[in-house]
């Protein structure tokens, strides 16, 4: 990697390393709704301390940018709107962690590739070939049949928390679209820091209007909500990365990892037996993301039979941090 820790789109860095950077972020950010139920706390509120945990790091990293388009700055309607759909996102989507099972409600979360990619063929002309549709399609329907195959006794209220990861996709796409705009004009870590900033006391409403306990009641709380910061700052921070550097279809599909790494912790951890169906549902996801990484040499070329030019490239890196939801 570069010097600098979140690159604009001139600065387009080692190229070879941008999938395995994904699939790691990826995987990482499998642990946050894992994170979540440890956190001891509100589902708002831990959205909260995810963001406070967080700042700090996000700050740093984005205070050692040594180009024009990095360091601090100020924030913009772009980055105030950003920062209004990613408390949308994490409060509907922690509430549904906390009401279904942890492989629903981050794999209905992560349906929003759908929205990606066809944004990235309509709007970025990123074309996709027939092995790729193919790889979407399998990956999706594996993500379906996980949901669909839950057994009925995977959380508190199963079908409303399937309803708020749902919701939660649609915030997602609403957060990327604002993000697109705020991406033509300033860095990804800044992006990154003043969406956070300004969504922290946001969050911090939110956990107050609904009567959420807000400090963690144990030492375990306080060292999972940490854990959230840190997720946040490497798993998005690793993701937005990456995309900048490899197709948005493929990223779209890769980033399916993180339902499948969380459903395989809450099945270990709380005993979230994951049914017939969502074994193959996993199965077909794991299977998507492979045929994805075989079509990445042909998808996303900026254009049928052409390379991609730096406009692409710059289109790339608007999509950033909307590569992988705010889960």
């Amino acid at each position: 990697m570069t010097g600098r820790p979140f690159p604009t789109p001139s600065d387009p860095g080692p190229a070879k390393w941008a999938l395995p950077v994904l699939i790691v972020s990826a995987a990482v950010l499998g642990l946050a709704p894992i994170l979540v139920r440890f956190a001891d706390t509100g589902a708002a509120a831990a959205g909260f301390w995810r963001f406070a945990f967080a700042l700090p790091l996000l700050l740093l990293l984005t205070r050692r940018g040594k180009d024009g388009a990095g360091g601090v700055g100020r924030p913009t309607k772009w980055m105030a709107a950003a920062a209004l759909f990613f408390v949308l996102d994490l409060s509907f989507w922690h509430y549904s962690i906390a009401m279904t099972s942890v492989a629903n409600a981050t794999v209905l979360t992560n349906l929003t590739p759908v929205v990606v990619t066809l944004a990235a063929w309509l709007l970025l002309r990123e074309r996709p070939k027939g092995l790729f549709v193919v790889a979407l399609a399998v990956a999706v329907a594996g993500a379906l049949a996980m949901s669909m195959g839950a057994d009925g006794r995977q959380g508190s209220n199963p079908r409303l928390g399937d309803v708020f990861a749902l919701v939660t996709a649609l915030w997602y796409a609403g957060y990327f679209l604002v993000v697109k705009q705020a991406r033509g004009e300033s860095s990804a870590g800044r992006i990154m820091l003043w969406s956070t900033a300004l969504g922290a006391p946001l969050l911090l409403a939110v956990a107050a209007v609904l009567r959420e306990p807000l400090w963690p009641g144990s030492p375990g709380g306080w060292a999972a909500c940490a854990g959230l910061g840190l997720v946040h700052v490497a798993g998005q921070g690793g993701v937005a990365w990456s995309l900048g550097r490899l197709p948005a279809a493929l990223t779209s599909v890769t980033v399916l990892l993180q339902p499948v790494v969380a459903a395989i912790l809450g099945w270990i951890l709380f005993a979230e037996h994951m049914t017939a169906p969502q074994l193959a549902g996993g199965a077909a996801v794991l299977a998507g993301v492979v045929l994805a990484q075989l079509s990445s040499g042909r998808v996303g070329s900026g254009g049928p039979g052409g390379p991609t030019t730096a406009a692409t490239q710059q289109k790339k890196g608007a999509e950033a941090e909307a590569a992988a939801p705010s889960p």
